[in-house]
């Protein structure tokens, strides 16, 4: 047994007390004064509201964490677009030396190759007459021009050219197109059938036109 405790029941001195009796149960007696008998009845009736679980300056912590957690969370990200935004730098530029050095080589192919230039000068010189045969409805003139049949010695030449200074997909279909175009062309002039002509004329032109624009040739042939 414990001795009994002769205390003056402060506030304090009180705590104590009532946290010794519930640790050690009936081992310990307290005596208490006879004015501090209020205290003890106040206290027991009605006691003080318990302590809220988060002080000001806890939740000012916690703000403060939270707040630094999210700069780094986002600095993270930042770091992680800088880094992704660097590699799409990096493949751009790279794609851009790339078309750079291949305008450059097909460049070198276009200056040395005057024959093939001259023959597609001669394509650009007889579409311009035939456009004009055409729209004066002179099919015959145009006939002429064009001759009897896709294997005329000029349209020989110029898939010649077409096939040296083709080098895409894009270039190679133009040339397709115009070939089947001008086979159409000189069926319909060969008919004596205007509209037919006509479109046909305008495809092959079109075609033709496209495909000097894809190869850089657009502004070395006279007449487009």
């Amino acid at each position: 047994m414990f001795p009994p405790l002769d205390l003056s029941c402060n506030l304090i001195n009180l705590s104590i007390v009532m946290d010794l009796n519930e640790r050690l149960g009936s081992s310990l007696l307290v005596v208490l004064k006879p004015q501090s008998t209020e205290l003890v009845n106040d206290l027991v009736n009605d006691p003080p509201p318990p302590s809220p679980i988060l002080t000001k300056r806890a939740l000012s912590l916690c703000s403060i964490t939270t707040f630094f957690f999210s700069l780094a969370g986002q600095g993270g990200s930042n770091a992680n677009a800088a880094i992704l935004e660097a590699d799409d730098d990096e493949e751009l530029l790279e794609k851009v030396k790339k078309d750079r050095k291949k305008r450059l080589e097909k460049q070198g192919v276009i200056n040395s190759s005057n024959e093939e230039k001259a023959y597609l000068q001669d394509v650009v010189y007889k579409l311009s007459k035939v456009g004009q045969a055409i729209d004066n409805n002179d099919l015959s003139a145009a006939s002429s021009v064009l001759g009897s049949s896709i294997d005329a010695d000029w349209v020989k030449k110029a898939n010649k050219a077409f096939i040296k200074l083709s080098s895409s997909p894009e270039e190679k279909s133009q040339v397709d197109t115009f070939n089947t175009s001008l086979a159409s062309l000189i069926a319909s002039v060969t008919r004596n059938d205007v509209e037919s002509s006509k479109i046909a004329f305008v495809s092959s032109a079109s075609a033709f036109e496209q495909w000097t624009t894809l190869t850089g040739l657009l502004g070395q042939l006279k007449g487009l």
